[in-house]
């Protein structure tokens, strides 16, 4: 796990501004940094070192030919199969995953992309062609921003170094505004920036001339036919590709520890390392004092049952309040989510651990999130859809208005009984009315979201509901959120996090399962089966709880003059509000209106906070 950045310029570029661009990223790589370069060309690479440990491992890291050089951020997991593969048409002069990426580049070009097994994201400069290769995980895991102009390409591993250079101004982009606020993010390729933006997850790139072509290599939907050959058949597959996702995760030439919160996803990755490895596997949780969100009785379960190395630390509220402006400082895109992976990333990596894995992922796999069986249910509803749509959408409204529940009156407006039409509203926060209430646009009622998604609507058709609902919550809600926050949270301390879950190979038999071997009866029966009897009946028949605080209370109290102030920066500074009717949201909220959730205020303090501290401009 690195940070990367670089520089590609018709104008001379000055190596400060490479050297600037890397020290914005020191708290990803803190082991090494080094830039590469000519007047025209920089490379810039900040070190966490965890595979071959050696400084000729560093990056930039140049063939032994001179002609290809490479700045990579992530892991491959096959890279030891690689190099058996180029055994006598390659060179190693390292132990690195970085120089068998290089290899396997050199031997095939773009084409080699679908032999990697990891989460990376890369750009490797041709010398003799005067040509950038840049390209991104499978499902987005590793971040690759960039900036790119008429006579100038810019990338990094976070939006702040790339402003750090100075060839681009901070300005807010007043549509991804809209998108921020409807879904908790802004989705690729695009930022809350104008000028600013993503490299799409599965995407490679070829800049040359200053003209940068981009296309896909690998798709969501393009998901294997399933060879039905019963239930005891499925769940011996899902079992072997689990264990296999987890063994290769903990690959490493640095110590290593598991996130473990008690639930489901967590416990069985605890349960496959411990069965996988040799020694005492570290554990780390976070433990309240509050009943009603300490889940330690379950994570203690599983660590005794486990003999894990196991580390609590117990979060006061007053400890979470005073860290609130440093988890501020610490988003590189305004974000409402994260700060549960800043703690326990935190707490792990004073441990002495370097490489987490995490749980992230379960859920979306196995129908443990409720907004996918309520898709489902929805689109089975054939009688709802039989309604001409001005009678959903009048009867939507009313008992929008009468249930409080906003997103309902958008559900039934839906345009279509299609995937995009519908996940998309499945999965927003501000619904179109409260959009409007605080920013008086009429033009709300457009979403961008859905229109993107388009084009996956025939593609997904002949998949199972449960699993579109799997790609609706990775392209409408984890990659863009939890994906990059994991990202964000845990390289704030240096610490490397990978996620099993998201192992494409288990990701793509998972999703061409049919439902009737994954409905969840019970939280996540088929992994549940599957695994068994790894988990106890205490924790898979628990309630499910996630990270939760006394948000609404610290708001209303503690943190009342924090937000109070973010709100009015915003009503004064963003023209996208309405300056009297955002200050009448936050008043009502504090009259506890109910109808406004904490949630919904938090979203426009984090992004207040976030504009302020970088100096966004309209």
């Amino acid at each position: 796990m690195c940070g990367i950045a670089g520089i590609i310029s018709k104008k001379p570029i000055e190596e400060a501004s490479i050297e600037i661009a890397i020290d914005h990223l020191k708290h990803r790589g803190p082991d090494a940094g080094s830039v590469f370069g000519n007047a025209h060309v920089r490379l810039g690479h900040r070190r966490l070192s965890i595979i071959d440990l050696s400084d000729a491992a560093n990056q930039p890291f140049t063939d032994t030919s001179g002609r290809y050089t490479i700045v990579f951020n992530g892991e491959i997991y096959n890279y030891q199969q690689i190099r058996q593969r180029l055994e006598g048409k390659y060179q190693f002069t390292t132990s690195s995953d970085t120089e068998a990426l290089l290899a396997l580049y050199i031997a095939y070009g773009e084409n080699f992309l679908n032999s990697l097994d990891g989460m990376f994201a890369f750009a490797i400069w041709d010398a003799k062609e005067n040509s950038l290769f840049i390209a991104r995980d499978r499902l987005g895991k590793k971040p690759f921003y960039y900036f790119h102009s008429e006579d100038t390409f810019v990338f990094a591993s976070e939006v702040r170094s790339i402003l750090a250079t100075g060839y681009v101004k901070p300005r807010v982009a007043q549509a991804q505004i809209t998108n921020y606020l409807r879904y908790q993010t802004v989705h690729q390729p695009n930022t809350i920036l104008e000028d600013i933006y993503q490299l799409n997850a599965g995407y490679c790139g070829l800049l040359k001339d200053q003209k940068l072509s981009v296309k896909p290599y690998w798709e969501i939907t393009n998901v294997p036919a399933f060879e039905d050959k019963g239930i005891e058949e499925v769940k011996k597959t899902v079992a072997r590709l689990f264990i296999n996702a987890v063994e290769k995760r903990m690959i490493s030439d640095v110590p290593f520890g598991a996130f473990l919160s008690g639930g489901i996803d967590s416990s069985l990755i605890v349960a496959c390392m411990s069965e996988l490895h040799s020694t005492q596997v570290s554990t780390f949780s976070i433990v309240f004092d509050e009943p009603s969100f300490d889940e330690s009785t379950y994570s203690r379960l599983i660590a005794k049952k486990y003999q894990t190395n196991h580390t609590e630390f117990l979060l006061k509220p007053e400890t979470f309040l005073e860290s609130t402006p440093e988890i501020l400082k610490s988003m590189d895109m305004p974000s409402p989510d994260g700060a549960n992976t800043y703690w326990v990333s935190k707490l792990t990596k004073e441990a002495g651990i370097t490489v987490a894995l995490s749980g992230l992922g379960g859920d979306e796999l196995f129908g443990g999130y409720s907004t996918m069986v309520r898709y489902q249910k929805l689109m089975q509803n054939n009688l709802f859809w039989a309604l001409p749509r001005f009678v959903r959408a009048t009867a939507g409204s009313l008992a929008a208005h009468l249930m409080k529940n906003r997103k309902m009156g958008d559900l039934a407006n839906a345009s279509s009984r299609s995937f995009s039409a519908v996940y998309p509203i499945m999965r927003q926060a501000f619904s179109t009315l409260e959009l409007q209430r605080i920013t008086q646009r009429k033009e709300l009622k457009v979403h961008q979201l859905s229109e993107s998604l388009e084009w996956m609507n025939e593609k997904l058709s002949h998949l199972a509901l449960l699993s579109q609902g799997t790609v609706g919550e990775i392209e409408c809600y984890t990659r863009d959120l939890l994906l990059r926050d994991t990202d964000q949270m845990s390289m704030a301390h240096a610490l490397e996090v990978r996620v099993p879950f998201f192992d494409h190979h288990l990701l793509e038999y998972v999703m061409s399962v049919p439902d009737k071997y994954k409905q969840p009866i019970y939280p996540k029966r088929l992994l549940v089966e599957s695994l068994a009897p790894r988990l106890p009946d205490e924790v898979v028949h628990r309630k499910k709880m996630g990270f939760s605080l006394p948000w609404e209370y610290w708001l209303k109290n503690e943190l009342r003059s924090f937000c109070n102030d973010r709100i009015i920066w915003l009503s004064k500074n963003c023209a996208y509000f309405d300056e009297k009717n955002l200050m009448a949201y936050w008043n009502q909220f504090l009259k506890d209106d109910r109808s406004i959730p904490w949630s919904r205020v938090w979203q426009l303090v984090v992004l207040a906070d976030w504009l302020e501290r970088n100096k966004v401009s309209e």
